[in-house]
């Protein structure tokens, strides 16, 4: 299949039917998970997986649910909010972009044009319960699904299901100020959505209040084809101060708020927060320098810690604590050098679990009786999903095998688990990237089942380039310095020729790229124009253990550096890489090391820098501060982390690549760079894009930056 970027990003989904968002209904009947349309790779559908029989039917048509709710489409248009939680998500497609199961019955709630429905599996009804001429976020079932509860213009409303009732629980939404809501940093750096919480019994809503009045008010000059906006926008720039964000608990009935003195030191996170089956609000309290974090308990009206995790580094977050119905608790710490499963019991005592992973990632669920997670033994490209009993009697039960990677939903009370698998070659019977399997739990075995996952689309091609999966042991005796890479060979492919190769590079912390599944189709697109493409998790990347993540602290650009080279090394040593013929390519982090790089080593012959950081004094607080402490305590950190005063090193053929609305990585960084450039007497092209954010994901934006990709390099490399 030939690839071209208007095939890529066109309406066709060229991987098919592949699943996201799957979940498990409170019966354990069925599984549901939302996919692309057959003719519309933006637009994501609803379906359902009849566990019993493994067949798969849509629960939503998008284009009767289009024609349905028109006339909320009509009422208003988006709100900041719903647009910042979207660009904060990643999420560019429209239809049904998330859902949930109600607690108890065979129902999945969903938002569309801002308001909330409800679909009814039984007779696949769907019906609309916010008002009419309402635009709502956040919106969620309670507890027992009694009630919905929502954000409207700052201020949280719940409404009572079988009534039709609404009620407003806070009183001062607006301006600078909004209840029920996570805030920027939460969503952006903790990857914490939720903004309300309610307790089991549904008399009480736990809920944040953010006011951004405290960060000074900067203004963005958004660009668009129609002309400049100034957009006034309160930035919390590393070292400066955050959103205040207080806790209250709200009583349903009267409308009373309680405030709760929820921190351990003033400027805490707070990072999670959720209650226990008994009732009893938990917090995680994160200290600002991110070396603390404090399970909190609220009980009888004090706080007490139930287990506070410390480092000389930073605690990552995760979403891992669950509660069992008997008391105990299982959460996942790094404590021991790697992240592994812990039990606490009453007394919150820890017993280290016997998993025998190198590393545990995700808790999928529990019961009482048994634990299901994901992990991997000693491959970090791979994950594998396990059930273990509890107490730890026997040795964990893997689920899932061979060199791939699984993701899973779980119904651990009904023994239930669909279980996705993606591996670097399509599934040779429907030729598509991912295969979908459930598991059923009878006691003392697992079997899995094949779910077909059917489309009037055609299936995944031969598009090609050949894919290999490796590392490289700068230091054989040091497992922490072992790093894994993708490589794909140019397409058509003759050992026998020597080939120009793009290094497609991220190197930033919280992210892996060389995993054992369906590799991106845009690595086919330089591929089959010619280029080898390779890919390397440097040190700081994410999934392996605290050794090497934390290696980067204190200072970026440096150890990422180090390791990328280390795979031009190893490019070097292949008989096809033509060496003089090497490129880079980075996207946000990806961006800032292309800079770094290019700045730091003359074995690059071109680079194409996206988005990237200038300084990291103009990016935010959470995620800054977690690698560099503030700029007053570090300044030889940020001066050497700095790609601006490196630009004038910089001797290789440039291409940067900004959108003009980002609201993440500032424009402003682009601009400064362009200033230095410019300053260095060196040559270079710019593309920006008027009106596009951080992401540049729009249809026309992405197929036009990927052919003026391939062009410079073609220009600069072949």
């Amino acid at each position: 299949m030939k690839l071209t970027p208007e095939a890529l990003f066109g309406p066709v989904p060229l991987t098919g039917p592949v699943p996201s968002q799957m979940k498990l209904s409170p019966s354990g009947d069925y599984g549901s998970y939302l996919r692309v349309a057959d003719d519309d790779r933006e637009h994501l559908e609803l379906w359902l997986v009849d566990l019993a029989s493994c067949q798969t039917r849509r629960l939503v048509d998008t284009q009767q649910t289009a024609a349905s709710l028109e006339a909320a489409e009509e009422t208003a248009e988006e709100t900041d909010e719903e647009k910042a939680e979207r660009e904060r998500r990643r999420q560019f497609a429209s239809g049904i972009t998330t859902y949930a199961w109600h607690p108890t019955r065979d129902e999945l709630l969903f938002p569309s044009n801002g308001a909330a429905h409800v679909l009814t599996v039984a007779d696949e009804s769907v019906r609309q319960l916010t008002p009419a001429n309402t635009r709502q976020s956040g919106i969620r079932f309670s507890s027992r699904g009694n009630f919905l509860s929502y954000v409207r213009d700052g201020d949280l409303y719940c409404l009572h299901m079988a009534s039709g009732e609404e009620t407003r629980l806070t009183q001062d939404g607006g301006g600078t100020v909004a209840n029920g809501l996570a805030d920027f940093i939460a969503q952006e750096e903790m990857s914490c959505f939720d903004g309300h919480w309610w307790s089991p019994d549904e008399t009480v809503v736990a809920f944040v209040r953010v006011d951004t009045a405290s960060i000074p008010e900067t203004h963005r000059h958004d660009i668009d084809a129609d002309g400049i906006r100034v957009i006034p926008q309160r930035y919390p720039f590393t070292g400066g101060p955050n959103s205040e964000v207080r806790l209250g608990m709200v009583e349903v009935a009267s409308g009373a708020t309680h405030w709760l003195d929820w921190a351990v030191d003033a400027d805490d996170y707070l990072a999670r927060a959720q209650f226990a089956p008994d009732g009893t609000l938990h917090v995680q309290a994160q200290s600002r320098d991110q070396r603390r974090l404090a399970l909190r308990r609220l009980q009888d009206g004090q706080w007490q810690d139930v287990l506070v995790e410390t480092s000389d580094t930073w605690v990552s977050l995760h979403d891992n604590l669950t509660f069992l119905d008997d008391g105990r608790l299982l959460w996942t710490s790094e404590r021991t050098g790697s992240s592994q499963l812990y039990l606490y019991d009453q007394k919150s005592q820890a017993a280290l679990l016997p998993t025998d992973l190198a590393r545990v990632n995700q808790i999928l669920g529990a019961s009482n009786s048994c634990v299901w997670y994901t992990g991997y033994g000693d491959d970090p490209t791979t994950q594998h999903v396990f059930r273990m009993e509890l107490p730890a009697s026997s040795e964990p039960q893997p689920l899932t095998d061979s060199h791939a990677w699984h993701d899973a939903a779980v119904n651990a009370k009904r023994g239930k688990a669909l279980v996705l698998r993606s591996a670097p070659e399509p599934n040779a019977a429907s030729g598509t990237p991912a295969t979908l399997w459930i598991f059923d739990d009878e006691k003392s075995s697992v079997n899995g089942r094949s779910v077909p996952l059917t489309s009037r689309a055609g299936r995944v091609l031969d598009v090609g380039g050949k894919t290999t999966i490796g590392y490289i042991d700068p230091e054989p005796r040091n497992p922490d310095r072992r790093l894994y890479y993708r490589l794909t060979e140019p397409s058509p492919f003759n050992p026998k020729h020597r080939y120009p190769v793009i290094v497609h590079v991220y190197g930033g912390p919280g992210l892996q790229r060389v995993r054992r599944e369906f590799p991106p189709l845009a690595l086919q697109l330089f591929a089959q124009a010619g280029f080898g493409v390779f890919e390397l998790d440097n040190r700081g990347s994410a999934n392996r253990s605290v050794a090497f993540e934390r290696a980067l602290h204190g200072c970026f650009g440096q150890v990422e550096v180090a390791d990328q080279l280390e795979g031009i090394r190893f490019l070097h040593s292949l008989d096809w890489v033509d060496a003089s013929r090497i490129g880079i390519y980075g996207h946000s982090y990806g961006g800032y090391m292309v800079l770094m790089c290019l700045a730091s080593s003359h074995v690059f012959r071109a680079g194409v820098s996206v988005a990237p950081v200038a300084e990291w004094t103009l990016y935010d607080t959470h995620y800054t501060e977690r690698y560099l402490g503030t700029p007053a305590a570090n300044p030889r950190g940020y001066a050497n982390g700095a790609a601006l005063p490196r630009v004038p090193d910089i001797d290789a053929p440039l291409l940067l690549i900004h959108g003009m609305a980002d609201d993440n990585v500032l424009f402003t960084n682009s601009l400064k760079i362009v200033k230095a450039l410019q300053d260095a007497g060196k040559a270079f092209e710019l593309m920006t894009y008027p009106g596009s954010k951080h992401a540049l994901q729009e249809r026309s934006v992405a197929i036009h930056r990927y052919r003026l990709t391939l062009d410079f390099f073609r220009r600069k490399l072949m």
